[in-house]
């Protein structure tokens, strides 16, 4: 019998709770950031169902900035093509255009040096655990949490190893919630959800069929199957496996798991092999807060947002993880204070409930609404993506009567919005703007006055702020590019937050650079120390 006493407690500046997509990732952002972070996760590896696969531009800047490198994807970067079919092998209808009638993504721009990529999560998820590792997290699988109690210091936090049952604790600092849409964290601190609730109960067939390789030839990699008595979704991952997700909540027994695969595949000759089947709620909820105290939930345990053509669910996940990650850094180091952690609710509750309406204004889920409501209008896939708009205290300048999103050339370098990509060379290397960022506060302008600037307002407010002059630091091929995308003249600057977001400009210098950035550093990254003014 194994001795379960708890005999140690550990201590650790940041505990996340869950290490699948989300705790993972946000395990390679804190640790990117010199944070020691130990991830908690109750199996012993990634779940046979592969479950995710489409990875948007914003999380490819996210990995790259973390060095995160990933394969080619069996499927290429352009947006998956849907069809609605009786079976693969019977009439096929008609394609589903990927952007619905009456969203545009405008004129052709190149947003990104990046492009989104579909890799199954189960691929994914090694990648990012290798990572993670090599940036020294401390990655503890088998472990799960028994329970936790939250004081005004910290949060103790009891596990258990499932190989030998024993138990011990961990004394963090702040906890990440990433434990999934039945989180036990947030049930426990009674934080409730609203949204539209419970779609659907489906069931999933994870099977391998290599031959069915053939009806991937016209480049369409999911198939709405339409019979008159059989309704089905079916789609591959590329790689010899697919699966087919009935919404029915039947449970079957293997002949007629395979007689549902035969009747959407449209054939009985056609060999495959189940690998695993899987049952779980389609559902659309978002947490009414996004934390409580020292612990932050992030992911399915922050908002469930079904599977759609937008890849909204696990990206918007790692985007949370993206955005907590540098904040709790900047607490943790003593740059910034606690309250700079506010604005991680402030700034990423409004992008979930934004992407739960996205997700029922499209045709995909309109169907499921029970009630009537105003039409939305469909956002482009640029401006979800690339152009959410924070507000909080971390900004200034964004005020309530700005719209949630619009595409990056129509922000043109507005506050709260994610700098521009433009690009750019250093030295003999050509690099894009984006590469400037993610590492600490930077201060981007043409203007040479603005260094001075920077070295004072650092120096004031114990915030190290980059100063990098455009057209002498770094270069852009044509030199009105940099004003336009990022709203300034040629004296103005723009300063740009640790997660690439802009947190202030002055689109044009005023009279005290030094007292103007000084306020606005100390303001926006809720600067520990106590500023002086400015000379």
């Amino acid at each position: 019998m194994s001795d379960n006493t708890i005999h140690t407690t550990e201590t650790a500046p940041v505990l996340i709770v869950g290490g699948s997509l989300v705790g993972l990732s946000a395990a390679v952002f804190l640790a990117g950031r010199g944070v020691p972070t130990i991830v908690v996760e109750k199996h012993a590896g990634s779940a046979l169902h592969p479950r995710a696969i489409g990875y948007t531009t914003r999380t490819l800047e996210h990995f790259r900035t973390a060095g995160v490198e990933l394969p080619s994807s069996n499927q290429g970067s352009k947006p998956p093509r849907r069809a609605r079919v009786e079976s693969l092998a019977g009439t096929w209808f008609h394609e589903y255009p990927w952007t619905p009638p009456g969203a545009t993504d405008g004129p052709q721009i190149e947003y990104s040096p990046v492009r989104a990529t579909a890799i199954a999560q189960d691929r994914l998820e090694p990648i990012l655990r290798q990572r993670a590792s090599e940036l020294d997290a401390d990655l503890r699988p088998g472990t799960e949490m028994l329970g936790f109690t939250q004081d005004a210091d910290g949060v103790t936090v009891t596990l258990r190893r499932r190989a030998d049952g024993g138990e011990y604790r961990v004394r963090a600092q702040y906890v990440v919630a990433a434990d999934g849409a039945t989180s036990d964290i947030r049930e426990a601190l009674g934080i409730h959800r609203t949204g539209e609730g419970t779609l659907s109960v489906q069931r999933s067939i994870l099977f391998t069929a290599p031959e069915l390789d053939r009806y991937l030839e016209k480049g369409v990699v999911q198939f709405e199957i339409e019979q008159d008595d059989f309704k089905a979704f079916l789609t591959t991952y590329s790689d010899g496996r697919w699966v087919l997700m009935l919404a029915d909540d039947l449970e079957r027994d293997e002949a007629r798991m395979r007689a549902a695969i035969e009747r959407a595949i449209g054939r009985t000759d056609i060999p495959f092999e189940i690998v695993t089947t899987g049952r779980w709620e389609l559902a659309a909820l978002v947490a009414d807060r996004f934390s409580s105290g020292r612990i932050f939930l992030a992911g399915d345990a922050a908002h469930q947002l079904p599977p759609n053509r937008g890849g909204f669910g696990a990206n918007t996940g790692i985007d949370d993880a993206h955005n907590l990650a540098w904040k709790l850094a900047a607490v943790l180091s003593g740059e910034s204070t606690p309250a700079l952690l506010d604005t991680y609710d402030a700034e990423r509750r409004p992008v979930a409930h934004l992407r739960h309406e996205q997700i029922f204004a499209r045709a995909d889920y309109k169907a499921y609404l029970t009630t009537p409501k105003p039409d939305v209008p469909v956002l482009p896939e640029a401006a979800i993506e690339l152009g959410q708009l924070y507000r909080s205290r971390a900004v200034l300048g964004a005020d309530a009567g700005l719209p949630p999103a619009l595409r990056p050339d129509e922000w043109a370098g507005q506050p709260g919005t994610r700098a521009p990509h433009l690009r750019i060379t250093q030295g003999d290397k050509e690099i894009s703007t984006l590469d400037l960022f993610g590492r600490g506060w930077v201060l981007l302008s043409e203007g040479d006055s603005w260094a001075a600037a920077a070295a004072e307002a650092a120096g004031s407010t114990g915030v190290p702020v980059t100063f990098l002059r455009i057209g002498a630091d770094v270069e852009v091929t044509d030199p009105q590019s940099f004003v336009t995308a990022f709203g300034l003249d040629a004296s103005g600057a723009t300063l740009v937050r640790p997660d690439g977001y802009i947190a202030w400009r002055a689109a044009t210098a005023p009279d005290s650079p030094s007292a103007a950035l000084t306020d606005a550093l100390a303001r926006t990254s809720a600067a520990a120390l106590s500023v002086q003014p400015a000379r």
